[in-house]
């Protein structure tokens, strides 16, 4: 049994493909696609030398192009904050007065336990505060 050599390079391709689903390294699906195009032409019926230097040569080009555009994607993403983090610098309604002791605030449509952040500062029903802080299960406010 004589396998062509297009059939082989179409097992390395599946066999780089497999690791890459496992461990999401790009690189391998790059390596994947290089041994396609390896395949591609051991169809055409390039030699060997033909078939392992467009599979280095697609490789190479595929790594030099994709990962440094995928460097700058990953790069340019901003950290959406959510859960607590997210409710910082928001602001919010006062529902009752509000000092260092205590108070309650409408905050993301849910009405918090608020305090102030400066123990002197005292704020009343319907002035807008901002949250600068969450301890806890009490917002505090400025």
């Amino acid at each position: 049994m004589d396998i062509d050599a297009w059939v082989w390079w179409l097992i390395v391709a599946a066999g780089l493909g497999i690791p890459l689903v496992l461990t999401a390294m790009p690189e391998l699906g790059m390596f994947a696609v290089g041994a396609l195009a390896a395949s591609v032409t051991a169809a055409l019926g390039g030699g060997i030398v033909a078939q392992v230097l467009v599979f280095v040569v697609v490789s190479v080009a595929l790594i030099a192009v994709v990962r440094p555009i995928a460097a700058r994607h990953r790069a340019g993403q901003t950290g959406h904050a959510s859960g607590i983090d997210a409710l910082k610098g928001r602001q919010a309604v006062v529902l009752e007065r509000v000092s260092a002791a205590g108070g309650r605030i409408k905050l993301a449509g849910e009405v918090w336990s608020a305090r102030s952040l400066d123990e002197d500062q005292v704020f009343e029903p319907g002035r807008q505060v901002d949250v600068v802080d969450i301890d806890g299960a009490t917002a505090v406010v400025m």
